[in-house]
């Protein structure tokens, strides 16, 4: 640390020092002239801040002399952006009002630049605070599903994923601190994202320009988990958790704790949750031994075990600081769908199922840095890297059945500049490497190896009332295989009136190969947005972007089962030929060629007031979409279930029990269009209502429906809050999904009515509070049109939670 500061000080002590002025001296109160305590001021462009004291009071010094943008923010308050110009040693007083906001502002951590849900060109948002507690669930699709233009591909409770504006899997970045999470959540959707809700400060998602500092990986989104794990001060607080649930009889513990002294800063949290089979309801017409009525069955297979510990500790010093954080992540938990034993349970019952689960360990190592200068041309340098090492194993009567791996390094520094002719922004370095490797029956990916480097700019500039934005980045992606398979598949055409496996209809590929590949690609994406001031308290955005994407390695590389998904994968690079009336697969005469978007957002916002709004229209044309198609054929999946039952399989073969449609990777022009809307009503100082509203419409550009795309949605949630009690109803609807891809099922549309109460509980020199949360009160069946298991794994029913937390 000392050689850290000594070269620092030798680069500032070569960076020119500007002017000073001595200082600033302000307090900041709402629109009854009171005081307003606990608000942020920060200089942008100096990355200088405070908070307000009990009076509402702030002091800067040592500010730049000439013009100074002064940012505050506030909970339950619209921001406010202010410039400020100062004289060379003079003292600048200042008395600033902030105007109410029922629509909660939280700023991104995760940009160089200041974004906020009601500020930004880009379409942001942020689950934070007493929200974020509320809304966690075990997965983190689960978590953020009520967020405009968010949803889940939920997988029978025990994992998800987000889906944003229709784009999910390799689109949609997973991120922690900045850092891809490195796991193996966007290959098959049974796959746990290894991040935890409960331990987090923020879960924030970006779209548009701000995803260009994470790469072309996150074309449709990116969402990032914020935890303190690297401690930026040493201020002892923390928060505990303790909480059960009716619906899988889960029993959750967590904590996280900051504390230090002097230059040093430390950090700990941990978790622990356990949780059942979880109950459905399900309707009278499917229930067979009780016809009186519905009552509650259990989806097989979906419980779950998890915990996880993480330390972490930081040296502080006057122009920033350093720290390290070393996470263990541990999940077990059931795979609804997944079992091997079925035909064993028609032939004879009294045998058991034997079920499927995953063995989840990830070991995550972050390094944060940053260093402030005082000097002319350098502001600030951020410093990022995480080394990871993932593994997950699939248990299979006892004995793994695939493995998949995965080791990932990253690295990242962001160079921030001094405010040039009012531009503020700066420039990012990035670094990644991944090794993703899968053995076993169901390793439908071989081995690769994904090499990044990248370069990204982003900036801002104020014109009047107009902020403007600017994003570029370039990128090297290098995707490497030393053994690619191209084995023998034996398919056939499914006659579901003969069921005829007759040798005619059997389609066989060459002879297996093993081949070595390696392919790289430059993507290059640009953006450019503005917001407009255009009278206080309203504002227009508009943000038009063009990302570029390099397939990922199963998107290209696939061949083989993929029971997550119930289907036969075949990659892009692979395609069905036909010769002298004999249909085979071998390798694709296409080029392999980057997925193209062309995104264009427009936003209205009213920011101030006690009624707020954001409106959000947008258009998405993807050009060269990786997709899977349908071919019409039907594989073996290739799993052994021992000697026992392979008689059974020979003596009801038209039963199709081990057959798997097969699907190869695809490329076609699709047009994702639709809006997201939030409307909130502050009616008193205890009472607001919200009402909000999605919608997108996923298709291919010349006919046809992209599959598993959320349905639209509407709901409204009213609120009371005082010093002591907090009361929540959310009433969501979802539409019917009628437009469906080929061999799609439509699905129904239902409604969900949540709520939740909290009482605060002030005991021990603590803030607690207890609280009550109630999902699905009406007992409805629920399922997910955006999840594969949709058929065997609808939503849980009426469930209870009841838990205490603490802070301190």
């Amino acid at each position: 640390m000392y050689k850290i500061s000594r070269i620092a000080a030798v680069i500032t002590s070569l960076l020119p020092v500007v002017a000073m002025a001595q200082s600033i001296e302000g307090v900041v109160v709402n629109s009854d002239g009171k005081a307003i305590t606990g608000a942020t001021v920060r200089v942008d462009g100096e990355n200088i801040q405070t908070i307000t004291d009990n009076e509402g009071r702030f002091v800067f010094k040592k500010l730049s002399a000439g013009k100074n943008e002064i940012h505050i923010s506030a909970a339950n308050y619209a921001h406010l952006h202010q410039d400020i110009m100062l004289a060379d040693d003079k003292v600048k007083t200042l008395t600033l009002s902030l105007s109410r906001s029922p629509i909660e502002v939280v700023d991104i951590v995760g940009t160089p630049i200041h974004m906020s849900i009601m500020e930004s060109a880009s379409p942001v948002s942020v689950l934070a605070g007493d929200a974020l507690r509320r809304q966690q669930a075990s997965t983190l699709g689960d978590s953020l599903e009520k967020l405009p233009g968010v949803n889940t591909n939920f997988h029978g409770n025990v994992a998800s994923t987000p889906i944003i504006r229709g784009l999910s899997g390799p689109r949609v970045l997973i991120a922690q601190n900045g850092l891809d999470v490195s796991d193996v959540s966007r290959v098959g959707p049974d796959h746990s994202v290894a991040s935890e809700a409960s331990t987090a400060q923020q879960i924030e998602v970006l779209r548009g320009p701000a995803t260009l500092f994470y790469g072309s990986g996150a074309i449709g989104g990116v969402v990032n988990v914020v935890d303190g794990r690297v401690p930026t001060d040493n201020t002892t607080q923390g928060e505990w958790l303790l909480e059960g649930n009716s619906a899988d009889e889960q029993k959750l513990a967590s904590f996280n704790l900051t504390t230090g002294m002097k230059s040093f800063a430390f950090y700990a949290d941990g978790y622990y949750r356990e949780s059942s089979d979880y109950e459905v309801p399900i309707a009278p017409d499917l229930d067979h031994d009780d016809e009186d009525g519905a009552h509650d069955f259990v989806v097989e297979n979906s419980s779950e075990k998890s915990d996880g510990i993480t330390l972490g500790a930081s040296y502080l010093f006057d122009e920033g600081y350093f720290g390290v954080a070393v996470e263990q992540f541990n999940r077990e938990y059931g795979i609804p769908g997944h079992s091997h034993s079925e035909e064993e349970e028609d032939h004879d019952h009294d045998e058991e199922e034997e079920s499927v689960f995953a063995d989840l360990e990830q070991t995550r190592v972050q390094l944060l840095g940053e260093y402030n200068f005082a000097g002319k041309v350098i502001n600030r340098v951020n410093f990022r890297g995480g080394f990871t090492e993932y593994e997950h194993a699939e248990i299979e009567n006892g004995e793994t059945g695939t493995l998949f791996e995965n080791e990932t390094q990253e690295l990242k520094v962001d160079i921030h500049h001094n405010p040039f002719d009012e531009w503020n922004g700066g420039l990012s370095l990035h670094y990644k490497r991944s090794e993703v490797a899968a053995q076993g029956e169901e390793a439908f990916t071989p081995p690769s190896e994904t090499q990044t480097i990248a370069l990204a700019m982003m900036e801002e500039k104020h014109f009047g009332d107009v902020l403007f934005q600017l994003g570029a980045r370039i990128e090297r992606v290098t995707l490497e295989a030393n053994n690619l398979l191209l084995p023998t598949l034996e398919a056939h055409d499914h006659d579901e009136d003969e069921h005829d496996h007759s040798h005619e209809e059997e389609v066989e590929t060459t002879t297996t190969r093993v081949f070595a590949v390696k392919h790289q690609f430059t993507p290059v994406s640009l953006s450019a947005g503005l917001v407009w001031d255009f009278t206080p308290g309203y504002n227009l955005g508009i943000a038009i972007s063009r990302s570029e994407r390099a397939p990922s390695a199963s998107e290209l590389m696939s061949f083989g089962p993929h029971i997550g998904t119930s289907s036969y994968e075949v990659g892009a690079l692979f395609a069905l030929h036909e010769d002298d009336g004999d249909t085979h697969i071998g390798l694709t005469d296409e080029n392999i060629d980057l997925e193209t978007a062309n995104n264009i957002d427009l936003t209205f916002r009213k920011t101030q007031g006690d009624l707020g709004f954001v409106f959000n229209a947008f258009y998405n044309q993807v050009d060269n979409y990786y997709y899977q198609s349908a071919t019409g054929l039907f594989a073996e999946s290739g799993h052994d279930h021992g000697e026992e039952d392979a008689h059974d399989h020979e003596e009801e073969s038209d039963e199709h029990t081990d057959e798997l449609p097969v699907y190869i990777f695809e490329t076609d022009d699709v047009i994702l269009h639709g809006f997201e809307t939030q409307l909130a009503w502050q009616a008193s100082d205890e009472f607001k209502a919200a009402v909000f509203s999605d919608y997108v419409r996923a298709r291919l550009k010349d006919g046809g429906d992209l599959p598993r795309t959320p349905p639209m949605r509407f709901g409204t949630q009213f609120s009371y809050e005082n010093q002591r009690l907090s009361a929540h109803l959310d009433i969501t609807r979802y539409q019917k999904q009628d437009r469906v891809a080929a061999q799609e099922t439509q699905t129904s549309g239902y409604t969900l009515v949540d709520a939740s109460i909290s009482y605060d509980l002030p005991l021990f020199n603590q803030d607690m509070a207890i609280y009550l949360k109630g999902s699905n009160l009406t007992d409805t069946e629920a399922r997910v049109h955006s999840s594969f298991i949709k058929d065997i794994a609808p939503r849980p029913g009426r469930s209870f939670a009841l838990g205490i937390r603490g802070y301190f």
